[in-house]
């Protein structure tokens, strides 16, 4: 009988300096044997059996090798290294073939994982080119199953297991191994050949990994879906698809995941061709892409549906074209043309349809956002692109890099999903607050927790101090954040005395949270406040904050990340009066609002960026709220308090780097579309002379 894509097979067998059997190649251990026999599928005939060593770089074998194996580190220190191995399967197969009088062939081997889990991986890290025999074999497991329906399932199948159904009278001691495992094969192969079973359907590796869009209409199955993590930032889609060389992704099956600011987060979803090829993917678990391990996990269709698909006629129409190569732009001029990214490029690096290459990502009422993406027809013209990182265009450097199908639609999707006017929060009520201030002075009755876990909120804080918890100061829990808003991993604590700062300090100094110590010191309330209002304390001692004039500026509201939300008890630890200087205040009046602060319902954390914040137009924090409150409390409290309330929806914005020519009619004009409050709105707000000076200065204003 022949096969209809070759008139012989090669069966192969191969080991690791590993795990063996089910787990092989799940270790990343590198290949150390490899033993074949050619069959003649037509006159049933066999050719040399032929064992060769490969020397690993790492001659380290595991117990379970040395068991199983026999080999040794000394042996396998004579034998060639793969690429030479490699090179004399090629020419001996094709001597036994001409012996045989045979010129086609295909391989056979036990199962999956030899070649797809150890052979390709392993050559893609060395950079070895494999020959086109390795990119279709058979799995003898599977077609045994098919000429056998009653025997075992296919993953339960191993070559003893086949040659018991059988009854072939094998003793694997009486033989070297692998040489027992070749035979045994080559016997199950003339089993299945008397029972007129006929080899149509090898198993295929993809040669590379194919780009394309994905519709949010289409039905993704969750059993074909992992989640990679730990990725560097600057892998691409051919890099994760190197990373999983010897299985087969889908088409435009990998999805870069992007985080708030529109930035690679190190994740990305990969979709494989079935459930059979994802499984094996999760074998790879903390396998290493260079220096760096991968964590692979399960994902869902759903996950990878909202990352990589999309719904715009023009995206589709621009990712249409297959095998291209996709480069993201940053940084564009607003003012940018396809003319001027065309002549950017240059000749070198032609832009695959020219004008119709170019995708330029707009805001819905169709502002450009400094980003496009650009198509080429190769790999050489994508890097000759990549060359131009940060190259001046107009008065801006520009960032290129490598992207992908799903990065596209990323980013397509979070930018004209983003409303023209964003939705605020409502202000929160202003109520009186209780006399609960921020302790001053040189008396040490606090302490200092440093190298806290990102992740630790309050809860983990109460529970790292123990029985101390109740010698807290109500509201005296002062987390640090950076710059950034994120979690700096110090925070302060507020003790009733001195002598129990003390205790804290010696009970709790490197005692473990999570996976990490935690450094705890005795501190007074006045260097506190140096660190909460953006100074520095350290062995050289106390750095005041950068600015003289610390404040609180309005919250921001961006248009793709929540802005940070400060909650009551933060608030109360400061009055506006310590924060904002006597020349930048309302002279004091009849009118002028009382002090309030801000409490929550329910606050279970305590979150400010006490880190300082550079002078701002001289608006109190009263005027502008932190948490939602009914619409009817707020006017309420505004009747009850008199203080100014903003009308809703509304919220300051500041705007920098005006012409000094500027004039009222230009910054309406900038913002024609959006919703403005009227012009008598300053009335609103209390300032006083220098206050107002400063908000109708020409080079900054502030908009309402």
């Amino acid at each position: 009988m022949t096969a209809s894509h070759s008139d012989s097979l090669v069966v192969l067998f191969g080991a690791t300096a590993g795990a063996y059997g089910a787990k092989l190649g799940s270790d990343e251990r590198e290949l150390i044997l490899l033993v074949w026999q050619v069959v003649d599928l037509q006159n049933k005939k066999v050719g040399t059996l032929h064992k060769s060593l490969v020397k690993a770089d790492n001659l380290d074998l595991s117990d379970q090798c040395r068991e199983v194996s026999g080999l040794t580190p000394e042996g396998l220190g004579k034998a060639e290294p793969l690429d030479r191995v490699l090179q004399q399967f090629s020419q001996l197969v094709s001597s036994d073939l001409k012996v045989l009088g045979r010129s086609s062939y295909t391989l056979c081997s036990d199962g999956q994982l030899l070649i797809r889990q150890v052979i390709h991986p392993e050559t893609s890290k060395k950079n070895f080119l494999l020959s086109d025999c390795f990119y279709s074999f058979y799995d003898l497991r599977k077609e045994f199953h098919t000429c056998y329906p009653s025997s075992a399932a296919v993953k339960d199948q191993t070559i003893k297991t086949m040659a018991e159904y059988l009854g072939l009278g094998t003793d694997e001691a009486e033989e070297d191994f692998g040489v027992w495992q070749v035979k045994t094969m080559v016997a199950i192969i003339f089993s299945m050949l008397s029972e007129d079973h006929i080899f149509t359907e090898p198993e295929t590796v993809k040669h590379k990994y194919e780009t394309g869009p994905c519709s949010k209409s289409e039905t993704v199955d969750s059993e074909t879906v992992i989640r990679a993590r730990g990725l560097p930032w600057q892998s691409s889609d051919q890099d994760i698809a190197r990373f999983f060389k010897g299985l087969n992704i889908a088409k435009g099956g990998v999805a870069l995941c992007l985080n708030s600011q529109g930035r690679r987060n190190g994740e990305a979803l990969v979709r494989f061709v079935n459930s059979e090829q994802r499984d094996l993917a999760l074998e790879r678990h903390k396998h290493h892409m260079g220096s760096r391990y991968i964590e692979v996990y399960k994902a869902t269709g759903e996950e990878f549906l909202k990352i990589a698909g999309g719904t715009s006629n023009e995206v589709a129409q621009f990712l249409s074209k297959e095998n291209q190569v996709i480069i993201r732009m940053r940084g564009l001029p607003f003012t940018a043309t396809q003319e001027d990214v065309l002549g950017f490029l240059g000749p070198e690096c032609p832009v695959t349809g020219g004008k119709e290459g170019l995708l330029f990502v707009k805001y819905p009422d169709g502002r450009p956002t400094g980003d496009a993406f650009v198509l080429f027809s190769c790999e050489e013209y994508a890097q000759n692109a990549l060359k131009k990182h940060k190259e001046i265009l107009g008065k801006r450097y520009i960032e290129l890099f490598r992207s992908t199908a799903a990065e596209v639609q990323q980013v397509l999707n979070r930018y004209m999903s983003t409303p023209l006017i964003p939705t605020l929060p409502t202000p929160i009520i202003p109520v009186i607050p209780p006399p609960y201030t921020i302790a001053t002075g040189s008396v040490r009755d606090c302490v200092r927790l440093r190298g806290l876990p990102y992740t630790a909120g309050i809860d983990d804080i109460l529970e790292f101090m123990g029985d101390a918890t109740g010698d807290i100061k109500p509201h005296g829990v002062h987390m640090v954040l950076n710059q950034q808003g994120r979690p700096s991993g110090d925070a302060f604590i507020q003790m009733k005395s001195a002598d129990k700062a003390f205790m804290v300090a010696q009970k709790c100094h490197k005692k473990m949270m999570k996976d990490r110590y935690v450094e705890v010191f005795q501190c007074s309330g006045e260097e506190m406040n140096f660190v909460l209002m953006g100074g520095t304390l350290n062995r050289s001692g106390l750095s005041p904050p950068p600015c003289k004039l610390p404040c609180l500026s309005p919250p921001a509201y961006a248009a793709f990340q929540t802005a940070a939300v400060i909650p009551a008890e933060a608030a109360a630890l400061y009055q506006p009066q310590a924060l904002l200087p006597s020349t930048r205040t309302p002279q004091a009046s009849a009118a002028a609002p009382p002090t309030v602060t801000y409490y929550p319902a329910q606050a279970a954390q305590l979150y400010m960026n006490y880190t300082a914040y550079y002078p701002s137009p001289p608006v109190s924090p009263t005027t502008v709220g932190y948490i939602a409150a009914p619409p009817g409390a707020v006017a309420a409290a505004a009747t009850a308090t008199h203080t100014p309330i903003l009308p809703q929806p509304g919220a300051l914005v500041r705007m920098q780097g005006l012409p000094y020519n500027t004039g009222m009619k230009e910054i309406l004009s900038f913002f024609q579309g959006y919703q403005y409050a009227p012009d008598d709105y300053n009335g609103l707000i209390q300032l006083s002379d220098q206050a107002r000076s400063v908000l109708q200065a020409p080079k900054e204003w502030v908009c309402l």
